[in-house]
């Protein structure tokens, strides 16, 4: 890259004021951000008024770590996909979709079993004392294998097989709309040996992270539901891997297994779902998807023009869609409400971390907002403006 009259190699560093887009030559020195003078105690005014929680998305334990410093009070999502791409985790996970039956399948993920558990072990360390909420296996499978002729031939070396093999299960696992496919829940129905090793981790962890002297508050999410009948398929291979994990342990821990309310269908039905569900948590991302139609990756191409015109007077992929989406989650609350009325209700889409979003929020009762981690902060001061507004 050339700016001016000087050419940067690949390796060269360069420094990026996040807040004002200003990119400087070479690697300026940093510090972590802390909540201290004004802003310390603007957050400790804020918490003593606010009523909803802030929580974070996290995946990691130093992500887990950066929220707490800045004042979250859980993880209301990690997502388990994202510990899979890391190092050998991938091969695991592509040995694992490779698989022609159960048996290879499970061998597979016999390897994925003690890396998963040493992530979840973690997180219930550095969040001792507040809720970890864990969402299940997500994405579809094809996200896992190299969708480029290079990245499939180091596969096909990798696995040691052929690249034939390779383009055929590419192909096999196409999809026109991903997002509406084989994904979230459904996979775990097809293939209830990944829930169980999942379940597995989790389980085995908290009772790690517990004897370790962590103060352990689990909480399992299972994804893309649309029906009871869906919830409790996969709420029945996790409940019979706790009692298996409790058995050969000796000991027990307590936890609590909801969902993520993130399609239409969902909300409209919420009742039926409180009553094997023991909380919900709102994927906005996915509901606004789902409600208005849009593709959140390509609504860009449009979505300017609309917000030029009035169409839309905000992007509701940043703020939700208070007359639509967020209709949708006042009735889930309701819903739910009515059959289950201690039944704990949050955020965890992108919307936690927008202000508008957190007041409406507010309004429509729910228990916590869940946010990244640096959006934090925001959240906890939205919060208390809803709860002195309101």
């Amino acid at each position: 890259m050339t700016i001016g009259e000087h050419a940067y190699e690949e390796g060269e560093w360069l420094s990026l004021n996040g807040s004002t887009g200003e990119v400087f030559a070479g690697q300026l020195a940093t510090k972590e951000a802390e909540l201290s003078g004004d802003f310390g105690a603007l957050m400790t005014l804020a918490d003593r008024y606010r009523r909803l929680d802030v929580r974070a998305n996290a995946d990691t334990p130093d992500e887990a770590a950066v929220a707490r410093r800045f004042g979250a009070t859980g993880i209301g999502l990690c997502r388990t996909e994202h510990m899979f791409f890391e190092g050998e985790r991938i091969t695991s996970v592509r040995e694992m979709i490779l698989a022609d039956d159960e048996a290879g399948r499970r061998r597979a993920l016999a390897k994925l079993l003690p890396m998963q558990r040493g992530d979840f072990e973690g997180l219930f360390r550095a969040m001792s004392g507040l809720p970890v909420t864990i969402r299940l296996l997500d994405p579809p499978l094809h996200e896992f294998l190299p969708h480029d002729e290079a990245g499939q031939r180091v596969m096909a070396a990798d696995m040691k097989v052929s690249l034939g093999m390779i383009r055929l299960r590419v192909e096999e696992l196409h999809e026109f709309n991903p997002m509406m496919g084989h994904r979230g829940c459904r996979l775990g129905i097809s293939y209830p040996e990944i829930t169980e090793m999942q379940a597995r981790a989790v389980f085995e962890a908290a009772l790690n992270a517990r004897a370790a002297g962590a103060d352990v508050r689990c909480e399992i999410m299972v994804p893309l539901v649309g029906t009871v009948r869906e919830f409790n398929a996969q709420a029945t291979v996790i409940r019979q891997t706790a009692a298996q994990v409790f058995a050969e342990r000796g000991e027990t821990v307590p936890y609590l297994l909801g969902t993520m309310i993130e399609t239409p269908r969902a909300a409209l039905v919420a009742e039926s779902i409180a009553k094997q569900a023991e909380f919900f948590s709102f994927g906005t991302n996915d509901l606004t998807q789902m409600t208005l139609g849009f593709s959140r990756d390509d609504a860009g191409k449009f979505l300017p023009d609309y917000l030029k015109r009035g169409i839309y007077e905000h992007d509701p992929f940043r703020s939700i869609d208070q007359k639509g989406v967020g209709l949708l989650v006042e009735m889930a609350v309701q819903k739910g409400r009515s059959v289950r009325p201690g039944i704990e209700a949050g955020v965890c889409g992108e919307h936690g971390g927008d202000p508008d979003s957190v007041a409406f929020f507010h309004r429509a009762g729910l228990d916590y907002v869940s946010c990244s981690p640096f959006r934090v902060p925001i959240a906890r001061l939205a919060a208390a403006q809803a709860a002195l507004q309101a």
